[in-house]
């Protein structure tokens, strides 16, 4: 008999029509508030409403979140460090889209 090992990956398709609060964002993105609102503040994330109570983050907000986590975890970057990162990142998005395939 052979013996397969099977890898199993788990992961979740998030909506952008899903609203999250600060306290679901900060659960699913596993970053403390604080973190979040720094982010907030540098242009990072936008959420929608006037204050962190009433902020509603998209789906595409979780995706910017977990990116700028392992920004901030692994490569030790500081919050406007994190923008520029994504920033950057964002705009080589931009440019890939604009070349012919």
């Amino acid at each position: 008999m052979t013996q397969t090992n099977i890898t199993w990956i788990e992961g979740s398709i998030v909506e952008n029509e899903v609203h999250m609060s600060i306290v679901e964002l900060s659960h699913a993105s596993r970053t403390p508030q604080e973190l979040i609102m720094s982010w907030v503040t540098e242009g990072v994330l936008s959420p929608q409403g006037t204050s962190p109570e009433d902020w509603r983050f998209s789906g595409d907000s979780l995706r910017r979140a977990k990116t700028a986590a392992h920004l901030t975890h692994d490569l030790e970057l500081n919050v406007p460090g994190v923008a520029l990162a994504l920033e950057l990142l964002d705009e080589i998005t931009r440019l890939r889209a604009l070349l012919p395939r």
